[in-house]
This record gives structure tokens, sequence and C-alpha cells, in this order.
């Protein structure tokens, strides 16, 4: 009796044990003289008290605290950012030592776990840096204010981003190759040289730029934007854009030309497979990346701000519904880093790398671990989830929850659903993308261009013989040698990369592209001696691609796709109107000089936009980007775009609202009519674009 007795307690205290383990930490916060938080800028004095879930309490006297947030910040239930006058490991061993922390309040996440549970996903998949996760039960001024997790502010430290940090201030002998962390911004919370001049654009440089290709908005959060130096933002701008420049290069598929060596592969996949994997619409809207020094790669992570994935959206995406279940975020989501990954996509490595990473993280147990994992965490929150829902309401909606249930257990057997289709889902949509045979270039006649233009630039075509320049005759489109004329938009070539290797040469002033219009069909017997012209713009059409091959000297011959012959001035003559006629191509292409032209910057910029028609009592001009598909206002006064412009597709469905002074892009919209419409000075404006 006394054995059974003695066991009976066992068992109890064993329980009670189990039971204070699952206790959350009690956090009380209250401000000096019961200051409400009211600012996602200004900083609040405050005090606070930390029970940990043995019952340890730790104060501190002294710290500040504000909102933060974008869409969660106008919530009832609001998160906040913790900054202490000293670093604090806060967290204890093995989290960081810092000044600052979030409170995230996962008031649109009704199971209060996706944020946590996305962040043990990304430690499975194996990214290095995953933000903390404590859940604490929070009192604010005397009242209790719901179940909040405290994680990570993203910053470079260690335990966040553990990276190089740079020399504070910069000396002539600091590394600037790194570490910079970035973050593809959808918001474009940062402001970029456009936006100050004179003495105060020394002190205050850019935090942030669009990138020329994908115009993917780039905010530097490190180093900081009061302490980021010019020279900083200038290296990390033109890194990232050789990276862009590679990634859309016609060779980007190739392992050393293209862009895989400046990306890191396993953060890469594992970053994109997290994002694919949870479902967020928004993982390209918002996406941390980071350089470390002497490091040449990109690298991904962390993830961050998942409160909205697993299905828990209920906009119309870009598929036409709000179920993501079976969709695929590269082709469903938001955000302009989708670009870079689709472009990624027509790469067969990249394809076979995500099939193969994806097998991998299925066989190891992926979601057999997400499982184990909600069930840790629904134990842990059980003594918190009744209290926090008394406070809030579990069944109302107060942002875009897709669906609504009476119980928190639906909600989690919702997910956990979601979890189970999308990834079955996942394993056949990315089969599918396979390339059906390893080897197969997407064009078997494609060449690797040895001349690699500015697409921002117009250049002129000289003869390295006679420094005479390739231009269209006045009456007969033929293209003639004349004697150089600096101000001669005629003499001016807009060159730009095709595709498949080849370069496409556009005359500034026709606007019509090099040709050559030699008859018959290629081969030995082709005709030569055909003066070339300029005809319609077509860049399908091979008689108006080039392989512009170098030599010698920084000298090139000009080779037609179609003929295969060689751009020739006729009898290497000097005298204005030369004829420029279709040679053969032979071994001579290296020595005839003839045959070899001189590509320079003809010292203008090509225009970055198009201009669309303005009222005349307007300052300021709107224009719109026909490369990277970006609208924005131009002016010599930003102090006049205060208003807010709104884009309606042709069917008067609003499809993009957007601060004057940011601009926006329209790359993920689809082609057609839009009409962008804006209220500036009491007047209304309304414009048509045809996209």
């Amino acid at each position: 009796m006394r054995r059974k007795l003695l066991l009976t307690t066992l068992l109890l205290l064993t329980y009670t044990v189990v039971i204070a383990q699952q206790r959350l930490p009690q956090v009380s916060i209250e401000t000096y003289s019961g200051r409400p938080i009211t600012s996602k800028d200004t900083y609040v004095l405050a005090r606070m008290d930390y029970t940990d879930e043995n019952g340890n309490t730790v104060s501190y006297d002294s710290l500040w605290i504000r909102g933060r947030g974008n869409s969660t910040w106008g919530l009832a239930k609001k998160p906040y950012k913790l900054k202490f006058n000293k670093k604090q490991k806060l967290l204890g061993k093995g989290y960081a030592n810092a000044k600052k922390w979030t409170l995230m309040a996962n008031y649109v996440d009704k199971t209060l776990i996706r944020n946590a549970l996305t962040s043990l996903m990304g430690e499975r998949a194996g990214l290095k840096f995953n933000p903390a996760a404590k859940f604490i039960d929070l009192t604010f001024n005397g009242d209790y204010v719901g179940n909040y997790q405290i994680s990570d502010h993203v910053e470079v430290r260690a335990h966040r981003v553990n990276i190089t940090e740079q020399d504070l201030p910069l000396t002539e002998s600091s590394d600037i190759t790194g570490g910079y962390l970035l973050e593809a911004d959808g918001f474009s919370d940062f402001h970029t040289t456009s936006y100050w001049s004179g003495e105060l654009q020394e002190t205050l440089p850019p935090d942030g730029f669009y990138t020329s290709k994908a115009s993917v908005p780039v905010r530097i959060h490190y180093p900081d934007s009061e302490d980021l130096d010019k020279q900083q933002t200038n290296y990390i701008r033109d890194y990232v854009k050789q990276f862009e420049t590679k990634l859309y290069s016609s060779s980007f598929n190739d392992s050393e030309d293209g862009y895989r060596p400046l990306v890191d592969s396993t953060s890469l996949v594992n970053w994109y497979l997290c994002t694919e994997m949870s479902g967020n619409v928004d993982g390209f809207f918002s996406t941390y990346f980071y350089k470390d020094q002497s490091d040449p790669k990109l690298y991904w992570g962390p993830l961050w701000d998942y409160d909205i994935a697993y299905n828990n959206d209920n906009r119309t995406d870009r598929l036409g519904t709000s179920d993501t279940s079976r969709q695929l975020m590269k082709d469903a989501g938001y955000g302009q880093m989708r670009l870079w990954i689709g472009r990624m996509w027509r790469d067969p490595w990249f394809a076979r790398l995500v099939n193969r990473r994806y097998r991998e993280l299925i066989d190891d147990g992926m979601e057999q671990y997400l499982n184990q994992q909600i069930d840790s965490l629904t134990a842990l929150l059980e003594s918190s989830v009744e209290r926090n829902y008394e406070r809030w309401g579990i069944n109302r909606r107060v942002l875009r929850e897709r669906v609504l249930y009476n119980t928190y257990d639906e909600y989690i057997d919702n997910l956990r659903q979601y979890i189970h289709v999308h990834l079955d889902f996942l394993k056949d949509a990315f089969a599918k993308l396979l390339p059906d045979t390893p080897d197969t270039p997407e064009d078997p006649d494609a060449t690797t261009p040895d001349f690699t233009p500015d697409a921002n630039r117009y250049y002129t075509i000289s003869n390295a013989g006679t420094a005479t320049c390739a231009e269209p005759d006045a009456f007969t489109d033929n293209i003639v040698g004349n004697a150089r004329q600096e101000t001669s938009m005629t003499q001016q070539w807009h060159i730009t990369t095709l595709q498949n290797g080849y370069q496409f040469i556009v005359n500034r002033a026709t606007g019509r592209a090099l040709n050559d219009p030699t008859p018959g069909d290629p081969g030995t017997e082709m005709a030569v001696g055909t003066q070339l012209n300029t005809a319609d713009a077509d860049s399908t059409d091979t008689r108006q691609q080039w392989d512009i091959v170098g030599q010698a000297d920084s000298r090139y011959n000009l080779v037609n796709h179609y003929t295969g012959h060689a751009g020739n001035l006729s009898g290497g003559g000097r005298n204005d109107g030369t004829p420029v006629v279709s040679y053969t191509s032979d071994e001579r292409n290296a020595s005839s000089n003839n045959r070899l032209w001189l590509l320079q910057d003809a010292g203008d910029a090509v225009p970055s936009a198009i201009s669309l028609p303005q009222t005349a009592d307007t300052d300021y001009a709107l224009a719109y980007n026909t490369d990277t598909e970006r609208l924005h206002f131009g002016t010599d006064d930003p102090a006049v775009l205060v208003f807010s412009v709104s884009v309606y597709d042709g069917r008067g469905r609003l499809r993009r609202s957007f601060k004057a002074a940011d601009g926006t892009t329209l790359s993920d919209l689809p082609k057609g009519l839009y009409l962008i419409s804006w209220t500036a000075q009491g007047r209304q404006h309304t414009v048509k674009l045809m996209k």
C-alpha cells in the first residue's frame, strides 16, 4: 500500500512538473506616466518585468518601446519594437545579445504559430539564420493584451544575420565588400538619389535603389542608414546590378558566365522552397538577402513575416483565386523578386536543383516534422490561447483571414490540412517544370556574345581603318560610312542582347534596325556585296540579329545571324557615302580593317522612360519605363508629389494604388489597357496606358 501511494505521489509530481514547463513567460511593460504607444517612429520610455517559465523575474528599469509593422500597425492588437539602453540576452543562452527585439502580435493568424512554424521549417531546411520564437503573455500598462511572440530584430549580429560588420566609420583601408543586409522591399521604404539634392545628398546617402532589369526595390538594412556611406551604397548597388545583368544575359544559364557564380545555391534553394512550402503570397514582396565580406555570393534569408502564409490571405491573387493550396508562389505571389525566380526557372540547373532538394526534404520527413512542431507549439500555448481569445475574439476577421472558425482547434486542423495538400501538390508541380532533356539548349543556334552592351547607352559604330561611322542614308535607308559628327543621332545605335546571345541594333534617329537584305538562302553560294540597310525593327528576324565578334585591340566584326556575312566597308573608302556591304566571313575577319569596327559610347544615355500625355497645368510628368515596366512621376520639385495614384484595368477594377513620390511597377500585371488616375490641386487627371 505504501509503495502504491509512493508511486501515485511520484506520478503527480511528474505531472506537476510537465504543467509547470508549459507555462509561458509573463511580461509586464509599463510606460512612464502611462503614455500610450501611438507611433512607429517615436520611442516611449518604459520599464519591464520578465518572469520566466520557472517564476524567476528580471526587471528592466529603462527601455524604449514603439510601434512596428506595416498593415498590422493599424490593427487593434498592435506589434511593438523594444530597444534597451544596452545589449541584453533577453532570451538567454543560444540567442542574440542585442538592444533591439520585436514583439509580434500574430493578430491576423488565428493559430498564432505561423511565424514560429516557418522559422522551424527554415531551421529544418538548413537555412543559417532563423528568427527566435519565444511566446509570452503580455500585460501593458496594467491591462492584459494577449499572447505575443518575442522575436529577433532582423539585423547583422551574432545569432541573427551573423556576417561581417563593417568599419564604423569607414577608413581608407576599410573593406566595403561586405557585409550587407538587403531586402527586396515591396513597400519601397527607402529613399533614393532622386529624393535628395545638394548638400543634404552628401550627408544622407540613399539607403535603397531599384534594379535596372526587373525594377526590384532593394532596401539596404545594414549598414544602417545613419552609418551608410555613399561608396557603400554604390558598391552594393553595382554588385546587385552585376548579378541581375548576368541573370538576364543570353548566357544566364552558363555555369561560369551566368548568374550561378554569384549566388549561394544552398541558401537560395532552401529559402525558395520554404516560401513555396508555406504558400506565402508575400514571400517575394518582402525578401531578405545578404552579402558577406570578401565573398562573391549573394545569400538568401532569413525568413520573415509569414502570418498570412499557409492560405491565410483572402486577396484574389495573380491567378484569380485566393486558394493557394494548389498554386506555385512563383506564379501567384506578389513582388518583384518573383521575376528573378521566374528567370531562374528557365535555367535547367535551377529546375533540377529545386526538384532534387525538395525530394530530399520530403523524404527526410518534412511533413511529419511540421506536424510534430504544430503539436509542440499548440501544447505550449494551451494555457494562453483561451485567455488571448477572450480578449480579442476568435471568429472575427481583422485583416484578410481566408477562413473563420469558432474554435482554435479548427484553425489548427485547417493549417495541417493545407500543409498536407500543398506539399503533395508541389511534388508534381515542380516535376512538371523539369526540362525534357538535360542538356538541350533553349536555342540550338544560340551564340555566346563577345560584346556586352550597356542597354542604357547609345553607341557609334566606326570603321577601324577610316574612323567613318556607319549610319543609314537619309533617302534610301542603306547603310553608308560618313565622317563622324558628334551630334548626329543617325550615327548612334541602341544595342541590346537578345535571349539567344545575338545583338539587336536599332538606330537612334529612325528607330529602325540594322538589317542584312542579301537575297537567297544561307550557304556558300549566297551572293556577297549587298548593301546593308535598316528595316522596321523586329528582334525575331534573324536578318536583324548580329553576332558582335571580338578581335584584337577591342575591334569587332558584325556578323549577321541569317546570312553569316560580315559587315564590310566597301573598298575601305574614306569618302562620305561609302557603302557598308554584306561580305563573306572567313579568316580575314581578324585582320581586314574593312570588316573591323569600333563600338564606342556615344555620350548620351538612353531615355529610361516614355512620357505619357499630361495636361498643361501640371509641373510634373508621368513616365512609364517599357523595359522595367516601372511607372513613376518626374519633377524638379518633389514636394508636389504628395498625392495618391490609382491604376485601373480596362474593366474598371482597381489593380494598384501608390504614392506619387514612390512610383510603382506594372510588371506583375497582364498586358492590356490601364487607366492611371489621380487628383492633384483639386483637379482629377486620367491617363490611358497600353501595356
